[in-house]
């Protein structure tokens, strides 16, 4: 068939239909949307069903009048139909802020967004109600920029810490992030505008992402990939959810009906629209496939699938009740929408925001290290937080190119960012001359070099901030520094994006010249007694294990938005006691996550021809197999004794905080633990208590205890305490049991540990709990037999 001359014909008949009934045409309100669908064409409807963001649509030009995005650099749009009052809606990239192009052509003004914290920092807080602050300026961001819906929260999960876009997701526990996406997204849709919780589901990768099938249990899918999704759904009703581009127990997530409608719809009462991620046709998906399942809007959107969808009802191979139940869906959305109620937008307060970014950077960044440091006055203290410090040598590139985000999608341009030598400045605090001078003429020289070697097809280098290769100190470097300097402050930087994943070498490890770095600095400046601070400016994990006994003092400031270098000398000079805690473990080395078997990776070309011609497929890039089951991140570690560099749930205050004696209490099928929490110290600050549970023995194995709820203290002052009460419903204490198909709460005693993370438990409870079984569909099963991790090969784990 030939497209361009079937799109003609379309418009043509559509003008003359345009002509004779736009008079009388009903015109979309929130109350007349049957009357408004009896009046739509086929090809209307089919339109509606595919974005709007490729030139050459059918939806384009006379038939619906210029379809070009109403925002420059948004992602996508959905398509008006003037005819009808439909106007066109914009969705723009996030999760950390609104991603559109910060300039016009012909447009004096500048249209830059805030560069909130990347999402592995704002979980850190463990503060809901922050989190809730930082969404309401999101959303009102993405209402007075002229946008409709926000591309997220980011919902996957650190299944490994080599994935490149843990930085836009929360954490390795699913109630984590459930918790901070339900507050994310009810910040947002506070200022009217819709979310989109993405990635629907297990897009826990990125090399070969939309190809590998994600083959994963029945029981690990729902407790570990689902049970976010599931949270926010229930409690945040978020206007949309973005079906991910792989697969999942070999089906394609945007045409799974088991997902998209019998889990997410009928299970958990979903009422928005789905999206699809941003891809064109595929096989072996098709446009009937999607709208069969309950993907409602293909983005970005190409001609053919809207006139698949025609096609498909004319010869009877689609149905039109189901073209109609997601028109149905779209036009119930697009109702709630700015650009539907013809909102007047503002310019945004980008002033007010980013003291919103400064506040929750300083209380998501995590205080790894402060060890008691003497100096050569022979007083011993702290090393953090600063005391009658003047000047600092500053070493690493990345103080001085500081990243305030990732790459790809979720990158935001921002106004500015404030790096190392700016923040310090800012509190009083200079940095050494001529290092300062060596680092910042090389980092122009770095930013021109990679300019000018660009490779074609990296696009992602575009879209965010490049992490620069550091540069060798040498010894004598070093030693000309140290008579002028305080302390040293080494930053130690990585970055990584959409589309490609980290390698273990160089990017979750340092590199041999970052070692060599910080062995020079702590050698020479420990020599002289005088401290050595290591500032992690990435939004991933890194290994830490061998360096960190070289340095008196690690704050992990992830990549903490455009104040990043203020918020960090707040930190630093006490000025913001450090209250994060990790959202994920951080192992000692990367292979010690049991995902890492079978995750992504680069094979040398001999094998990987050898496994395409002799295998069913390349592991990592066709199929990745979660022999872990249920066991990811802390599940793992603690239930099979596991060390690990720092635990779930870690981070150091500069006071310290005493917790009462727990209780534990049900209400019905609300259950809730009580405790104070005391500031002991002589500073204020905030303290994160954690509530683990340890089932009684089952039908099924279960991890030896696992994070059903948290609370975060106000800010304490010295001596002063808060009572705490975490509350839990029986539900959220169940197990999936696949012979089932249930969610199965045991009958007997609950241990409830409340403690500062998974490893410092500081008190128990216990409570007696009837048991419940809530029977769901049978759907979602693996196809291939996988090997998963159980308890009794705890004794085989090297």
């Amino acid at each position: 068939m030939n497209i361009k001359t079937t799109a003609l014909a379309i418009m043509t008949s559509m003008i003359t239909i345009n002509a004779t009934a736009q008079s009388n045409a009903p015109q979309l309100r929130a109350d007349n949307i049957d009357e408004v669908m009896a009046a739509m064409t086929i090809q209307e409807k089919a339109q509606l069903l595919v974005g709007g963001g490729n030139e050459g649509f059918v939806g384009s030009g006379a038939m619906f009048g210029n379809q070009k995005s109403l925002v420059p650099g948004a992602a996508g749009i959905t398509v008006a139909i003037p005819r009808l009052g439909i106007p066109a809606t914009v969705l723009t990239d996030g999760p950390a802020g609104v991603r559109i192009d910060p300039r016009r052509d012909g447009d004096p003004n500048t249209y830059y967004a805030t560069g909130f914290p990347v999402g592995t920092c704002l979980a850190c807080t463990w503060n809901t109600d922050l989190v809730r602050k930082v969404g309401e300026a999101i959303g009102n961001e993405t209402l007075e920029y002229g946008c409709d819906v926000i591309l997220g929260p980011g919902m996957n999960i650190h299944r490994s810490p080599l994935c490149g876009r843990n930085f836009e997701y929360y954490s390795e526990d699913p109630v984590v992030t459930g918790r901070i996406a339900i507050a994310a997204t009810q910040g947002i849709q506070s200022q009217g505008v819709g979310v989109s919780a993405k990635h629907f589901a297990v897009n826990s990768q990125e090399n070969c992402r939309t190809k590998v099938d994600e083959r994963v249990s029945q029981r690990a899918l729902r407790e570990i990939y689902l049970r976010g999704f599931e949270m926010v759904v229930r409690e945040a009703d978020p206007w949309t959810v973005m079906a991910s581009y792989n697969s999942v127990n070999g089906k394609f997530s945007m045409h799974n009906h088991d997902m998209l409608t019998t889990i997410l719809r009928d299970e958990w009462g979903f009422k928005g629209i789905v999206v699809s991620d941003w891809i064109g046709k595929r096989k072996p998906i098709t446009t009937i496939s999607e709208v069969e399942a309950g993907n409602d809007i293909m983005m970005p959107g190409f001609p053919e699938q809207a006139q698949d969808i025609v096609d498909g009802v004319n010869n009877g191979t689609l149905d039109i009740k189901l073209v109609d139940r997601n028109v149905r869906r779209v036009l119930e959305y697009i109702v709630k929408t700015p650009n539907f109620k013809k909102h007047n937008a503002s310019k945004p307060d980008l002033e007010a925001h980013a003291q919103v970014t400064r506040q929750s950077s300083t209380e998501g960044m995590v205080l790894l290290k402060t060890a008691m440091f003497t100096g050569a006055d022979g007083q011993t203290s702290p090393t953090l937080p600063f005391r009658n410090l003047k000047t600092v040598a500053l070493f690493g590139v990345n103080s001085y190119d500081f990243m305030s985000g990732g790459l790809g999608s979720g990158c935001v341009n921002v106004p500015y960012v404030v790096d190392m030598v700016t923040g310090l400045k800012n509190v009083g605090v200079s940095t050494t001359p001529l290092l300062t001078d060596i680092y910042q003429k090389y980092v122009q020289y770095a930013k021109a070099k990679l300019k000018a070697d660009r490779i074609p097809g990296m696009w992602f280098l575009d879209m965010g901030q490049p992490k620069l290769e550091e540069i060798e100190i040498t010894e004598y470097c070093v030693a000309h520094e140290i008579g002028d300097a305080d302390a040293a402050i080494i930053t130690i930087g990585r970055q990584a994006g959409e589309g490609i994943d980290r390698q273990i070498d160089g990017e979750f490890n340092l590199s041999r010249t970052e070692q060599d770095m910080i062995f020079r600095v702590s050698d020479a400046f420990h020599a002289q007694n005088k401290p050595v601070i290591v500032i992690i400016n990435s939004g991933s994990v890194i290994e830490t294990a061998s360096w960190r006994d070289r340095a008196d003092a690690i704050l992990c400031a992830w990549q903490p938005g455009e104040e990043g270098g203020n918020s960090v000398a707040d930190v630093l000079t006490g000025k913001a006691n450090p209250s994060g805690k990790l959202t994920m473990t951080w192992p000692i080395a990367a292979t010690d996550h049991p995902s890492t078997k079978n995750f992504t990776r680069d094979y040398d070309l001999y094998t990987y021809r050898l496994l395409r011609e002799h295998a069913d497929g390349i592991p990592g890039d066709d199929f990745t197999n979660h022999e872990e089951d249920i066991y990811v991140g802390y599940r793992y570690f603690d239930t099979f004794g596991k060390e690990v560099a720092y635990p779930f749930g870690y981070g150091l205050s500069y006071t310290t905080f005493e917790y009462g004696k727990p209780t534990v209490k049900q209400n019905g099928e609300t259950i809730t633990v009580s405790l104070t929490v005391k500031n002991t110290g002589s500073v204020s600050g905030k303290e994160v208590v954690q509530v683990y549970v340890a089932a009684p023995e089952g039908a099924v194995e279960k991890p030896a205890k696992e994070l059903k709820g948290f609370a975060k203290t106000h800010e304490l002052k010295p001596g002063e305490s808060e009572t705490l009460q975490i509350s839990m419903q029986r539900r959220d204490l169940a197990s999936f049991n696949e012979a089932q198909s249930a969610w199965v709460v045991d009958e007997g005693v609950y241990t409830f540990m409340t403690g500062a993370n998974i490893a410092d438990i500081r008190g128990t409870a216990t409570l007696k709990i009837a048991g419940m079984t809530e029977k769901v569909n049978d759907v979602m099963k693996p196809l291939v037999e996988l090997k998963c991790k159980r308890q009794h090969s705890a004794n085989n784990e090297n």
